[in-house]
């Protein structure tokens, strides 16, 4: 055997070790990715599941029969209410969908022009009303006014989703890691997003309000004179249901 064979035999002996060794290196670099993309997932249920401050839609409907025009007790008191809300927290104008083109559309424009002068009177001025004309699916159906406005809403979730089981499994690699599961907050965070009075409180603190003078005054009158500055409350022993233990 010459040299030169001898080497191309040891050159085709080496070329399958080379391709084996780089398909390992391959699947080590996908492994690495897969657990890079796992590990993303935050662990704090508020990084997994955000509030976030969006603009939604506050709205009422008010329902118009065919033969009566105008609106009702309970109907003025809720257009009222939803001038009063739309003062503190509109971000927008009102928006009124009156139909048209329906068996009870001329009762919706009666109802209509009493809608807009019960806003005006509530405080909304004409450039926060704007009116919108529609036509329902069945031109037969009575269909109603719809009043909305936008404003600020903390929203979170969707809730309800399982990308991986609860039990073990050799998927579920947050179960032997003794992780929380992936909903596991949700439903905590969105139920605070929903009881949020001022959506903004979750993002920045209101400022102060002015102090109460008057009280403020005779506080400081107590204590420049020695006495005390707690509130006496002679009505506090009539309230007592029993004179047991004294």
């Amino acid at each position: 055997m010459t040299a030169r064979t001898f080497l191309r035999r040891n050159r085709a002996l080496r070329m399958p070790g080379a391709l084996v060794g780089l398909a390992v290196a391959l699947g080590a670099c996908t492994h690495t990715d897969e657990a890079v993309s796992t590990a993303s997932i935050p662990e704090d249920y508020r990084l997994r599941h955000p509030i976030a401050i969006e603009e939604a839609n506050h709205s009422i409907v008010v329902f118009v029969g065919q033969g009566r025009g105008g609106l009702s007790a309970p109907e003025r008191a809720d257009v009222v209410e939803l001038a009063h809300s739309w003062s503190h927290e509109g971000t927008g104008a009102i928006t009124a969908d009156v139909p048209v083109d329906t068996p009870n559309a001329r009762a919706a424009a009666d109802a209509f022009r009493e809608i807009q002068a019960t806003l005006a009177a509530a405080g909304v001025p004409p450039r926060g009303f704007m009116v919108h004309k529609y036509h329902p699916q069945d031109p037969h159906q009575m269909a109603p006014i719809r009043l909305s406005y936008p404003k600020l809403a903390a929203v979170a979730g969707p809730c309800g989703l399982w990308p991986e089981d609860l039990g073990p499994s050799i998927k579920n690699k947050s179960y032997y890691d003794n992780k929380s599961y992936y909903n596991f907050g949700c439903a905590y965070q969105r139920n605070m997003a929903a009881m949020v009075d001022n959506p903004s409180d979750l993002v920045q603190p209101r400022p102060e309000t002015p102090s109460y003078t008057t009280r403020r005054s005779e506080a400081f009158e107590k204590y420049r004179k020695g006495s005390t500055t707690t509130t006496t409350y002679p009505e506090a022993d009539k309230a007592k249901l029993s004179d047991t233990g004294k």
